[in-house]
């Protein structure tokens, strides 16, 4: 409902969408680096309207799709009548368009022969792999990525009986990546496109393994999306699948739903709910802490560390600097398996000093992780932001840093 927004200034818009989401003036401003005191004087009038950049951030904090819904009556955008948000967190990438290919090919007819199922799932663990070892897993990925999903496809059309519901497991797994692939790298639609093939597969499989799997990945999506009730509805039917095999499973049971609580610590987090999302992460971090040791799930990466960058996150995104920076200081980033987990350690940590304007102490932790897995930084529309925001405001002490990690990442100095 937009009716109300009609005739009101920036700020009003910004304080009824607000307070339409739940969110407290303090967790909002946390969420786009400023404090609860700038946020008030904007929605009371008595600061000039946020420039674009903050806007978006804002934006993207109310899970609005189009900034132009927060522009009021007191802010010009040139005329623009529709400013996508996702026209500024979509970074391109070359992969994307030969993975778009392989994704949309209607396959008519099954081209060459079919792979072998045991081969098709080595190949797709090896990928997997790639992307947690790789410091620029995007781009090694997306390499091999466009030739497995038609490989993957072809075998799961080309099978029967028990045979084409492992090769749709293998399939859904397959999409699962392509799903990190593309996000952040291409339009929204391709993201919708691969998550639900990977959820249709992931049917076709009918296992729970397969399901929680694809129900983790769509629920990202969604999330992203700022559908938070249709994220957290899903992990809990997810949940429910796989908790009566809790006891006697497998560890990829248990890691699959600490990963799914995790998943809605995540979202509650994102919506500003702090009880909720600590509920979940205390859920998430009894069933880590249940597994054998240095135990991480071989694509979800769930796991002891996990859990403890999950909880660098969470407090981030709730807008808490120090609790974030205190929880960061207790893991040993050598811990984490995943290069690509380790430069998201380090996002979060420089979340957590741009929260209180600390530009060096952001750029350091924007730096370790950019150093240990650049396409983290590359493609993290968060980490870009923080990167332009220390060449605005970091000042003389960090100024050739700054520029030299921004021109690193292609933004315009």
């Amino acid at each position: 409902m937009l009716d109300d927004l009609a005739g009101k200034r920036t700020g009003e818009r910004i304080q009824i969408l607000r307070e339409r989401k739940g969110l407290s003036r303090p967790v909002l401003a946390g969420l786009v680096g400023m404090s609860a005191s700038w946020l008030k004087g904007i929605e009371q009038g008595r600061r000039l309207p946020p420039r674009l950049p903050v806007l978006v951030k804002l934006a993207e904090a109310l899970a609005v799709g189009d900034v132009a819904v927060l522009a009021g009556t007191d802010m010009d955008l040139g005329g623009a009548v529709s400013v996508p948000v996702a026209s500024f967190a979509r970074i391109p990438h070359d992969a994307v368009p030969a993975i778009r290919d392989a994704v949309r090919d209607p396959m008519l007819s099954i081209p060459g022969m079919p792979t072998e199922g045991d081969s098709l799932a080595s190949r797709t663990a090896d990928a997997w792999r790639l992307w947690h070892t790789s410091r620029e897993h995007r781009t090694d990925v997306g390499r091999i990525l466009p030739r497995l999903i038609t490989d993957a496809r072809t075998a799961a059309r080309s099978a029967d009986g028990p045979d084409r519901r492992r090769a749709n497991a293998v399939l859904a797994d397959v999409y699962a990546l392509t799903q990190h692939e593309v996000v952040w790298a291409s339009e929204a639609e391709l993201t919708w496109t691969v998550a639900d093939r990977a959820m249709s597969a992931a049917q076709e499989a009918d296992t729970p393994v397969a399901l929680a799997g694809a129900a983790w990945t769509l629920g990202m999506v969604q999330r992203s999306a700022g559908d938070t009730d249709g994220a957290l509805s899903l992990a809990h039917d997810a949940t429910e699948l796989v908790e009566p095999m809790m006891d006697d499973g497998s560890d990829e049971i248990r890691a699959l739903a600490g990963a799914l609580e995790l998943h809605a610590a995540t979202t509650c987090a994102k919506a500003g709910r702090e009880g909720d999302a600590w509920r979940y992460w205390d859920r998430a971090n009894a069933i880590a802490r249940g597994l054998p040791d240095r135990y991480h799930h071989p694509w979800t990466m769930f796991g002891s560390s996990n859990v403890d960058l999950h909880a660098v996150s969470i407090s981030a995104d709730l807008a808490k600097p120090q609790e974030a920076r205190s929880r960061a200081e207790q893991i040993d980033p050598e811990e984490i398996p995943s290069r690509e987990r380790r430069g998201r350690l380090g996002v979060e940590i420089a979340r957590s000093y741009s929260q209180r304007q600390d530009y060096p102490g952001m750029l350091h932790w924007l730096e370790f992780a950019y150093q240990t897995s650049a396409d983290s930084v590359q493609y993290s529309p968060s980490a870009r932001q923080m990167a332009s925001e220390a060449v605005d405001h970091g000042g003389p002490l960090i100024r050739r840093r700054a520029r030299a990690l921004a021109g690193s990442l292609g933004l315009p100095l």
